[in-house]
């Protein structure tokens, strides 16, 4: 399986359709290449904003309203491009509105045969919780497709252990990533967590990321981090646990993935965290005891 993660860098678009052709270019040189799978980053649909005037432009909140006119039009577009090329299409995120002004970071994943599911993002940022409008997901999902199992994770979800590790124990042996930072610092907790989440469950993680700069928008601003696909670190895997990364410019970069390799490499594991969890939740070691020295 070949997987494409983008480093995506963020625009201006005038209108939806300067968008949609973009994505077009986009994903079309992805299938080219010969990916199953493309994953394009976090806040996406924030790259929408664009497309209005200056007042809600530079407006988080008003953007976040204004865009859900594209929603169905968004659906339609990677519908559309996913059975045209034949990938699975992680369109990065959209701001959905939940309801009572409320919205939820979601990310929709489209299938060739024309379904589309979503997972939400769990785990809020400061900068989320900040516009007071944006609320977390109640819902740990799974997606079984050409025989394998994948799970999303937002982002800021992917530097927590739990839920990723949920997703897993239901089967998950690829993470899909759309992220998006701002900053160095950011760029390297998601690298990190990345790292973690690929050796603790013995999975393949692949990240994309949003890149350059937006002045024009208030949260979409700055955007730093490279496109990567991780793997454990272990006898026929990278030393390093990275088995492709960008090298700065933007663009598709990809990997190819053996699930199947992977399953098979446990029996000669030089460790085995995967299979290991369990010891960590022994009721002895659940909670420390303090000694005076």
């Amino acid at each position: 399986m070949k997987i494409a993660v983008a480093k995506y860098p963020i625009g201006a678009p005038q209108r939806f359709d300067d968008f949609a052709e973009k994505q077009r270019l986009w994903l079309r040189e992805a299938a080219t290449a010969g990916a199953n799978i493309a994953v394009l980053p976090e806040y996406l649909s924030l790259e929408l904003g664009a497309t209005f005037e200056a007042a809600i432009r530079d407006d988080l909140h008003a953007s976040l309203i204004a865009i859900q006119r594209y929603r169905g039009s968004w659906l339609d577009l990677y519908s559309q491009l996913s059975r045209e090329t034949g990938m699975r299409i992680v369109a990065g995120t959209f701001l959905f509105d939940s309801g009572n002004g409320r919205f939820r970071n979601r990310a929709d994943l489209f299938s060739p045969e024309g379904g589309v599911v979503w997972q939400d993002k769990l785990q809020l940022t400061g900068f989320e919780k900040k516009t007071g409008v944006i609320d977390a997901g109640d819902a740990l999902k799974v997606f079984d497709f050409d025989g394998v199992r994948a799970g999303i994770a937002i982002c800021y979800d992917i530097e927590f252990p739990l839920p990723v590790r949920a997703q897993c124990e239901a089967g998950a042996q690829i993470m899909l990533v759309p992220s998006c930072t701002d900053t160095a610092a950011g760029a390297t907790r998601v690298r990190v967590g990345c790292l973690a989440r690929a050796l603790e469950n013995r999975c393949f993680v692949a990240k994309a990321v949003t890149a350059g700069e937006a002045a024009w928008s208030p949260a979409l601003d700055l955007n730093t981090g490279e496109a990567t696909v991780y793997a454990p670190m272990d006898f026929g895997l990278p030393d390093d646990g990275i088995l492709v990364a960008s090298s700065g410019a933007a663009g598709w970069t990809y990997a190819e993935v053996d699930v199947a390799q992977l399953d098979g490499s446990r029996a000669q594991a030089q460790v085995a965290n995967d299979r290991d969890w369990r010891g960590q939740l022994a009721p002895s070691l659940l909670q420390a005891t303090v000694e005076i020295l």
